[in-house]
């Protein structure tokens, strides 16, 4: 174990336990109702001495159910989650309603399977990209209101917000384009910044080759991004293989580096900063490749701070880890931190068809531990998008159904799960380990004869819940 491992995990033991905090308040309220004001008195001084003070901000976990035609918003309250999994009740959005209603007024058109959702910065909007249209949905967070509703084109697969909340980036997959949103989250004001888009499939890279090309990068889809703390480098992962970054405040926007296909694997899913360098994942999922799990590592300081790299996969990655042998699927990529934590915490890279989350301590680069997921509680809990809590003790993963809409390849089934919802982990030493112990299960119910588009091996009509939880994110109140 590093000693940056062996500091995480000591700093860890001395934390307050989220749910203890949870559990003295109702103490005190209980002793508050008797008329015990010097007991209370009392318990609060301990509870300051004992650094309970901080520890317990409350949070609330938003889920997308893809099922249906728009999908299904799922906002729980964390501490509900935490107390008592199996019974949480959750406030439940139909996105074709208020949502769709909204797109047909301001873009003419209705949004169809909601896939991602994501916060800017501050928390104050939601994102959510619908995949099978182009429509992106900025909607006031603590009213759950729709503000604005913009058609990027034929393909909203992943958004995501400037760290400086000045733009949003979003992955236009089968247009194969980059398009940028001027977001304005105090006024709601929002619009496209057409004149920034650029398209991969058609523009040269600085060293004069062809974006898309079939021995280089065959496939320039973009599938999500990492965009750095400066708000200016975008890794773009690419669905064939290879990867670019971008000046994503450049207009238009224009390519800071490239590399191909044999450095850079494809259909990685988003990035994440942490200790001066971005982590990239690159998963399996497509037909040409199902199965795939790799991690690179890019030191931030090796980019120019202006203008573009001329030499083709310069600066060269850092290979973390590479689990391309057997049944692997690496979707989701994050940080272990909490919004108050004292470093950067881990990267855990989650692989879905293996059951499993990989653990990385960004300080050396290197993979320090490894733990399933799969047990008692679900046997198949197909894991994707993930989390933290505030305070970094728990983790909430969507998980994904028997009838998955997206990202499943028919015979392979490595997006295939046995019990859809959110699955709480029970955060161990900091992030190093991690335990799945609930489930708040989502339940769609398939109507007769249902017949899963992805799934050919089960005859139509034995799928009788067609929920599909994915993108999944925690926002603090």
């Amino acid at each position: 174990m590093s000693e940056a491992i062996a500091r995480r995990t000591s700093v860890h033991r001395r934390k307050p336990h989220w749910l203890n905090v949870v559990r003295w308040g109702r103490l005190v309220r209980h002793l508050w109702r008797a008329g015990a004001l010097a007991v209370v008195a009392v318990l609060g001084v301990m509870a300051v001495a004992c650094g309970m003070g901080g520890g317990g901000e409350e949070f609330e976990v938003w889920v997308i159910d893809q099922s249906g035609t728009a999908g299904t918003l799922y906002i729980y309250d964390g501490k509900d989650l935490i107390e008592d999994t199996a019974q949480a009740v959750p406030e439940v959005i139909d996105l074709g309603g208020a949502v769709s209603a909204l797109c047909q007024q301001q873009t003419g058109t209705a949004p169809a399977r909601a896939h991602m959702v994501m916060f800017n910065a501050g928390q104050t909007h939601a994102i959510v990209s619908f995949v099978a249209t182009g429509h992106v949905v900025f909607m006031e967070a603590s009213t759950r209101t729709p503000k604005a509703c913009i058609d990027v084109g034929e393909q909203a697969h992943g958004s995501i917000a400037a760290p400086d909340d000045t733009y949003l980036l979003v992955a236009d997959q089968n247009g194969k384009k980059v398009h940028r949103i001027s977001t304005d989250y105090g006024a709601n004001r929002f619009s496209l910044d057409t004149a920034a888009s650029i398209d991969l499939a058609t523009c040269t890279t600085p060293s004069g080759a062809k974006c898309e090309d079939k021995a280089v990068r065959p496939d320039t889809a973009p599938i999500c991004f990492g965009i750095n703390s400066a708000s200016r480098l975008a890794f773009v992962t690419l669905r064939g293989g290879g990867m670019f970054v971008l000046d994503s405040g450049a207009t238009p926007m224009s390519i800071v580096a490239e590399y191909d296909k044999a450095t850079v694997k494809g259909n990685g899913l988003c990035g994440v900063e942490i200790g001066g360098k971005m982590f990239v994942n690159a998963g399996g999922a497509t037909k040409g490749s199902p199965r795939g799990s790799d991690l690179y590592s890019f030191a931030l300081s090796d980019f120019p701070a202006s203008g573009a790299v001329g030499s083709p996969n310069q600066p060269a990655p850092k290979l973390v880890f590479s689990k391309d042998e057997g049944d692997h699927d690496a979707h989701m990529i994050l940080s272990t931190a909490g919004h108050g934590s004292e470093d950067g915490g881990l990267v855990w890279v989650v692989d879905r068809f293996a059951n499993e989350v990989e653990v990385v301590d960004p300080e050396t680069g290197s993979l320090v531990n490894t733990f399933g997921l799969a047990g008692q509680v679900s046997a198949d809990p197909a894991p994707d998008f993930t989390d933290v809590s505030p305070g970094g003790d728990y983790a909430f993963i969507a998980l994904r159904g028997a009838c998955p809409l997206t990202a499943n390849i028919e015979g392979v089934n490595n997006a295939v799960g046995a019990t859809p919802g959110v699955g709480v982990i029970k955060v161990e030493e900091d992030g190093v380990r991690g335990q799945l112990v609930g489930i708040a299960p989502i339940n769609s119910p398939a109507p007769a004869g249902f017949d899963c588009p992805s799934r050919s091996d089960d005859p139509a009509g034995s799928i009788t819940n067609q929920a599909d939880p994915h993108g999944l994110r925690v926002r603090a109140k």
